[in-house]
């Protein structure tokens, strides 16, 4: 039981009897007489709490001559609220289908759980936003086929759209997971064509079709020293570490990001913020150091240091024409 809940649990059991001996607290909050003392004080410091000792009946009690105990509002944990409006969000778009007949359930049930809370679930939806930014609008048309291959173990053909060369090509992949990121759709595979593994964008797949082979399974390990190697949805096994110097300014906000489970990070005396994240490809390691604009600069390795000059030179000249 978190502390938040302890506090409502101590309240409730104050106006529910007119005194609560301390066994009773320890066995309901399941705490130690350490940590109800805490509590305890806590309450009387922090919130007033009008709670004394009751030497006739040897319990707790709330003093009925003072104001009454006001507790601040018992709600959700970040990740729990962006979880339920995530989901409400998600069901409130779905597109007619299969799950039609079960979506308003579902939402109904949503909304009971939100007005849990001591807010109303018609306030949390006016009061609290969960933006979804930066997802893709094309049709997933293949979304099922390739999903289908994902779970029956089954290889896929597909015809892939390359964006950065602007080509389709023809591949047989074994597809092993299904990945949702930064709000776009991609599947991890093993590529029989490159001979790797690979990550496909969904919106990019211009045509899939399911094969009676049997899928390559790779095994877990492999996978995740390919995924979780490097920065970003594009991995490999040849890792390197970019070094990258963000000005004391932007240091406020990027210091306290994650860019990798594996990051290292220091202040510098100036203030500066030195960060030091591992990549096997830069593409998207890249788009996310120039969106720092003049706030960031690679340090190394050379070849990213290089990469990240010619596209600022790019962009300057089509301001400077």
């Amino acid at each position: 039981m978190e502390r938040t809940e302890r506090f409502y649990r101590m309240e409730q059991l104050l106006r529910e009897r007119k005194s609560v001996p301390r066994e009773v607290f320890l066995k309901e909050l399941e705490v130690s007489p350490a940590t109800f003392k805490r509590d305890l004080q806590y309450l009387r410091d922090r919130f007033k709490a009008p709670i004394e000792w009751d030497t006739e009946t040897q319990g707790y009690r709330l003093d009925p001559n003072s104001p009454q105990l006001e507790l601040p509002g018992l709600w959700f944990s970040p990740a729990e609220t962006y979880a339920l409006l995530t989901m409400q969000h998600l069901l409130e778009t779905l597109q007619p289908g299969l799950l039609t007949p079960h979506v308003k359930p579902l939402l109904d049930r949503l909304r009971a759980v939100l007005d849990k809370g001591d807010h109303s679930a018609e306030e949390v939806e006016r009061r609290i936003h969960v933006l979804q930014q930066a997802a893709r609008k094309a049709k997933l048309g293949h979304f099922e086929v390739v999903a289908a291959a994902v779970l029956k173990r089954k290889r896929l053909a597909i015809a892939h759209h390359n964006r950065e060369r602007n080509e389709v090509t023809e591949r047989t992949i074994s597809p092993q997971h299904l990945v949702h990121y930064r709000g776009n759709w991609y599947v991890d595979a093993w590529c029989h064509k490159a001979e790797g593994v690979r990550s496909f964008a969904l919106d990019a797949i211009r045509a899939a079709s399911l094969l009676d082979e049997k899928a390559k399974d790779v095994p877990k390990a492999q996978l995740d020293e390919h995924f979780q190697s490097g920065y970003g949805i594009f991995a490999g096994k040849d890792v390197q570490w970019a070094k990258l110097r963000f000005t004391p300014a932007r240091a406020r906000w990027v210091a306290s990001e994650d860019w990798h489970p594996k990051q290292r990070s220091r202040f510098d005396a100036d203030g500066s913020y030195v960060l030091e994240v591992p990549y096997s490809d830069h593409r998207e390691l890249l788009m996310d150091i120039l969106k720092f604009g003049a706030d960031v600069e690679v340090l190394g390795p050379a070849s990213l240091r290089a990469k990240t000059r010619d596209q600022l030179r790019e962009a300057v000249k089509r301001y400077l024409g």
